[in-house]
């Protein structure tokens, strides 16, 4: 029986990470692949020695050689330059977008059934860019934001309230980056509202740690977090695998969805084999419907400045 086969693009901190959190939630066989000849190899090869400790089902390879990543169910765009002190998310337009454009040629030629789950910044271009070299289906594609920014929300409700993160379930909408869009009406401690159990000015902190949380590990690094958005990517990656039906904040392609007319942006959406399966439309307020238009027009105004680029 043919396991399924995931492709990691890109060996740094993030792919790394994916491909190891992909390997140990027993995804199938893992593909890493780079650019630098030993890197990928080298990791993949520690990973598959680490099974020893710890088993798992399938088969972790690095290459150089996108042959090697043929016939992939699913791949994982990490490549990318990453963000340094002092640089926005949309300093790395230009750079990634080239870098996104090569990978999703080279996905075409070997994996022309694949999904695509996009990481690098900035994120929701980046998935634009994918979507429009590859001429995929726009169930196909997708990015991993909103659950890193899910997650990071969580953290901070969880480190306030003393309470499980495991019981706290977020949704975020918008663009990754400072205009992401947190809903405290819509984010509840095991079936409890947020607005029930902290004031307005703690959640407006917390939201706004929420939205410079990339930038604050950056200063604190010296460069881009990686095992949690290597989390978020694989979270994904099983939900397609394992037909999940998860519903999970990402970049997925909305039209009429929230009026957005036609762009990849952040949304609560459903994800299963069939990819993204479902535009999760909640109820919002003027204040969020506000919030939420600003930041899609954030969006289409910086995948206009990537068009002749690609």
């Amino acid at each position: 029986m043919r396991r399924n086969k995931v492709t990691v693009v890109g060996a740094g901190n993030v792919g790394a990470t994916t491909a190891q959190l992909a390997a140990a939630a027993d995804l199938g066989d893992i593909i890493l692949i780079d650019i630098i000849d030993g890197l990928p190899q080298g990791k993949a090869l520690d990973m598959a020695q680490l099974g020893g400790v710890k088993p798992f089902a399938g088969s972790v390879t690095g290459t150089i050689d996108w042959a090697d990543t043929a016939d992939s169910d699913i791949v994982i765009i990490t490549s990318g330059m990453p963000r340094k002190p002092g640089m926005s998310r949309d300093d790395l337009l230009a750079k990634n977008a080239s870098i996104v454009k090569s990978v999703t040629e080279q996905i075409v030629k070997t994996s022309p059934d694949a999904m695509i789950v996009v990481v690098c910044n900035p994120l929701d271009v980046m998935v634009a860019v994918a979507a429009r070299v590859s001429g995929f289906a726009t169930n196909k594609i997708m990015g991993m934001a909103g659950a890193l920014d899910s997650a990071r929300f969580a953290n901070s409700i969880s480190v306030e309230l003393g309470v499980s993160i495991e019981d706290i379930k977020g949704v975020l909408m918008g663009g990754h980056g400072d205009d992401m869009v947190p809903l405290p009406r819509y984010t509840s401690v095991a079936g409890i509202p947020l607005t029930e159990l902290m004031d307005a000015a703690k959640i407006d902190e917390l939201i706004e740690r929420a939205r410079k949380g990339g930038i604050e590990i950056v200063n604190l690094l010296g460069s881009s977090a990686y095992y949690a958005p290597a989390a978020g990517a694989v979270k994904m990656a099983e939900a397609i695998l394992k037909d999940k039906k998860n519903v999970i904040s990402c970049c997925a392609y909305c039209d009429a969805e929230y009026g957005v007319g036609g762009a990849f942006v952040g949304v609560p959406a459903m994800i299963g084999a069939g990819g993204v399966e479902k535009i999760i439309e909640l109820d919002l307020n003027e204040q969020e419907k506000q919030a939420f238009d600003e930041s899609a027009s954030h969006v289409k105004q910086l995948v206009d400045k990537v068009k002749d680029m690609i």
